[in-house]
């Protein structure tokens, strides 16, 4: 009996895609097309960027599915391929600026309490919010982001670290105590 899809690992999956299973490669672009679009947000990129851009990293990702061997994550494979196509692209075509504004520097929390990422990653700046994203949206190595963005690997390794600190202090939940912060600093 054949298994669904759907009960099909992504070793499974990737294997039979790179014998040109075409709805097999549909279902692992079903399962990972929004963490991938979501990395490419988190980037920087606007929501038709990051649509395009994750398109061209799952049609890549088809032509070169036997290269695949399993080894990590499907999820990381393709995100890696979809970061440094966007990362190729914002160099073509420089004149990426990440806007960020200083009313926007707070961090928005929702009503039930939870801290916005997607918010706090616009904080950063641009450099601090790729090299985090890669690092640990796209499971990059340092050494592979420093290639990836031809930046020297200690550059990266501060890119990394200060955009790390900078989330945890937003992420941070608020001292409760009458709404004023017990933070001394």
């Amino acid at each position: 009996m054949i298994k669904p899809l759907r009960d099909l690992h992504d070793v499974e999956l990737a294997a039979q895609a790179a014998a040109g299973g075409r709805r097999e490669y549909g279902e692992l672009v079903r399962r990972h097309g929004s963490a991938v679009r979501g990395l490419l947000r988190r980037m920087g990129a606007a929501p038709s960027l990051a649509d395009d851009v994750a398109q061209d990293a799952f049609l890549q990702g088809f032509q070169r599915c036997s290269e695949f061997r399993g080894q990590g994550t499907f999820a990381g494979w393709i995100k890696k391929i979809a970061a440094r196509l966007y990362l190729k692209r914002v160099a073509r075509e420089a004149r990426y600026v990440a806007e960020v504004e200083a009313d926007e520097a707070d961090v928005v929390v929702d009503h039930a309490g939870f801290m916005d990422l997607d918010e706090a990653m616009k904080t950063l700046n641009e450099t601090e919010r790729v090299c985090v994203s890669l690092c640990h949206g796209a499971g990059m190595s340092h050494p592979e982001i420093a290639a990836a963005m031809n930046l020297p690997l200690g550059t990266v390794k501060s890119h990394v670290k200060r955009g790390l600190d900078k989330l945890r202090a937003r992420l941070q939940p608020a001292q409760a105590s009458g709404g004023r912060s017990t933070h001394v600093g």
